[in-house]
């Protein structure tokens, strides 16, 4: 089911913008190939519960001033760095029959055996792909079953992946998806948590040396500019 989301044209640009942000409405523009760019409105309320369910990879259904429904993926959003409100959208119209380039989210189902047989630990370097598709083929996530990792040697990588009819992925297919390490021996875990040993003699004999440079020459020996003054009083007094 492709949700859908009401906009409203824009003829304010610039600062004027942040009066209709006060209002509950974020500024948008609609943009794709080969298409004049347009300046929207959309509510913020409605907004966030569209994002929710599509993210950036699913169709939504942009209805703008009432007139038929165009196409568009959620291209970008801008947010303010301090409520972590969203400030702009960027919304592109897609075309039937033409390809695009989406991410896909990657859900994790089932239990490697390697876990809970072998005690060790599931890492998932990746947790979206990037993929190739029309329109009508576009997904929002694929599904990525651990059971295959039966062993520490085995990996699932992009190359593995069963994606649907139509779906390309885009990337190395030697990339790593998932994976189980070893767990960590008793002699790893004692290591990591033993505190590094100070070297104490190292830090009194530096401590030594900035003490001398502070306090000046050995005892004993006068700076060069007392000693001139000393020459200069003798010859006073042999005067």
């Amino acid at each position: 089911m492709v949700l859908s989301l009401n906009a409203k044209t824009r003829t304010k640009t610039g600062r004027k913008v942040n009066a209709l942000r006060g209002r509950g409405q974020i500024p948008a523009v609609v943009y794709g190939h080969g298409l004049k760019n347009k300046n929207i409105t959309v509510s913020a309320v409605d907004f966030k519960k569209v994002f929710k369910e599509a993210g950036e990879s699913s169709l939504v259904n942009l209805i703008i001033d009432d007139q038929k429904p165009i196409q568009v993926l959620i291209h970008d959003t801008q947010y303010q760095p301090i409520k972590n409100t969203v400030q702009h959208i960027d919304f592109y119209q897609v075309k039937a029959g033409e390809k695009i380039t989406a991410e896909a989210g990657l859900h994790f189902v089932g239990e490697a055996p390697a876990v809970k047989e072998l005690s060790g630990v599931l890492v998932t370097p990746l947790t979206k792909i990037k993929i190739e598709c029309l329109p009508k083929d576009l997904i929002h996530e694929l599904e990525v079953n651990l059971s295959f990792l039966k062993s520490f040697d085995e990996t699932i990588r992009l190359k593995d992946l069963v994606m649907p009819l139509g779906v390309k992925i885009l990337g190395s297919p030697e990339e790593v998806v998932a994976l189980v390490e070893a767990p960590r021996s008793e002699e790893e875990i004692k290591k990591l948590e033993e505190k590094p040993e100070e070297k104490i003699e190292e830090i009194k004999t530096v401590k030594e040396e900035v003490t001398k440079k502070e306090e000046g020459p050995e005892t004993g020996t006068q700076p060069e500019t007392k000693t001139a003054e000393s020459d200069k009083d003798k010859d006073k007094k042999e005067k």
